[in-house]
């Protein structure tokens, strides 16, 4: 890699964290291209020469934002044992995350939900592609769990998903909105009561 090819990645990183974070303390939809050179400190047309249109900065928002949730909760769960234990690995990681403070942008997904709950177009469909994937990740976990006898064989796996989700959300809107300290403890007592009448009978043995 020459110099100038690096210079130009780290503008395009610097330019990104400071869009994680304006879009984290103000909406996804506040972004714009002349408040991000205000403050990074590179002018609009630098700016716009490495990201291009507003769309194409939140959607590169939104892959950062994917590409760190999963090096902090998805990655770190694959070495755990396929099934349950992955399951568990997954939605403790997440809980984690959800009630880390010093990720600002903890809540990206969850507040772009309300912030575009009712207007159409490719933002909206670009976050709902992401929740897609994270449900469709959790998903594939429960069937293996399923398969491995460690969830019982009725269990409906996208009753389970929706389940998780709304824990998630419920810890995310304690946690952040009503700044309640016991939220993750209530969330893991939730999860586990949810999870043990899941569990199959030979699991349990």
């Amino acid at each position: 890699m020459d110099a100038l090819t690096a210079k130009s990645e780290a503008t395009f990183a610097t330019i990104i964290d400071a869009a994680l974070d304006m879009a984290a303390a103000e909406g996804i939809g506040k972004l714009s291209l002349g408040e991000l050179a205000k403050r990074t400190g590179i002018s609009k047309s630098g700016v716009f020469s490495r990201v291009g249109s507003l769309e194409t900065l939140q959607a590169a928002v939104l892959d950062e934002y994917d590409r760190r949730f999963a090096q902090q909760v998805f990655l770190p769960a694959l070495q755990q044992p396929k099934g349950l234990p992955r399951l568990l690995a997954i939605v403790g990681a997440w809980s984690q995350r959800a009630c880390d403070e010093s990720l600002r942008n903890a809540c990206l997904y969850s507040a772009g939900a309300f912030e575009f709950d009712d207007q159409d177009g490719p933002l909206r469909d670009r976050l709902q592609q992401g929740v897609a994937a994270w449900r469709a990740a959790l998903r594939k976990t429960i069937l293996q769990a399923m398969e491995l006898g460690h969830l019982r064989p009725d269990t409906d796996a996208g009753q389970l998903v929706y389940e998780i989700y709304s824990l998630i959300v419920g810890l995310i809107h304690d946690t952040r909105f009503l700044r309640d300290e016991q939220a993750r403890r209530h969330m893991q007592r939730a999860f586990s009561r949810l999870i043990s009448t899941y569990k199959s009978f030979n699991d349990m043995e």
